[in-house]
Parts: structure tokens; C-alpha cells; sequence
């Protein structure tokens, strides 16, 4: 395998790292179909604490999944998937082209 298709795959890790819970795949799920929505609003629609929502969604936005808004004192937060969805294609372009005979 190239050398471009390995650092192309390491550096979609964290992307996938950030994938595999199940808690931020319902957010994304959840905000997928209404968002914008506050930590607490998020919170309601989970059986998870306010602190681990804010802590997944720390991670989220690490990793470019979703975007936060300020309004007044509640932050918002909404999917940002653009630059995740591009690194993804990426990498499907090198394998097809380096990885596939």
C-alpha cells in the first residue's frame, strides 16, 4: 500500500474513534433530525448525564461532526459534517485507486 493511502487512513482514525460510540452516533441521530439543540435538550432525549452529553460532544466537535452556535447564554449545537464527509471520500478514492486490483 502507498504511502499516501496509510496516512490518508491514519488520519480518518480519529473520524472513526469518534464514530464507534453508540451514545454520539444517537446525537447525531438525534440532531439529524432536530437540531439546533442545547446540551440540556439533548439530554432529555438521552439516558445519559448533562456532563457526558457536553463530553461526547467535545469529542464531536474535535473531530468536525458538529458546530456550536452561541445564543445569549445557551449554546446550540448542530451537525457540521462537510469536512468529515470529504476525509471520508478521500480515503474511499485512494483505497479504489491504491488498494483495489
Amino acid at each position: 500500500m502507498a504511502q499516501q493511502a496509510i496516512d490518508v487512513f491514519r488520519a480518518c482514525i480519529p473520524l472513526f474513534n469518534a464514530l464507534s460510540d453508540p451514545a454520539r452516533q444517537d446525537i447525531i441521530l438525534l440532531l439529524a433530525e432536530r437540531e439546533p439543540l442545547s446540551v440540556n435538550e439533548i439530554a432529555e432525549q438521552s439516558n445519559l448525564s448533562r456532563p457526558a452529553i457536553s463530553h461526547h460532544l467535545k469529542i464531536m466537535r474535535d473531530n468536525h461532526l458538529v458546530k456550536l452556535e452561541q445564543k445569549g447564554t445557551q449554546r446550540y449545537y448542530s451537525l457540521s459534517l462537510n469536512q468529515s464527509v470529504k476525509q471520508l471520500k478521500q480515503l474511499i478514492e485512494i483505497v479504489e485507486s491504491e488498494c483495489i486490483l
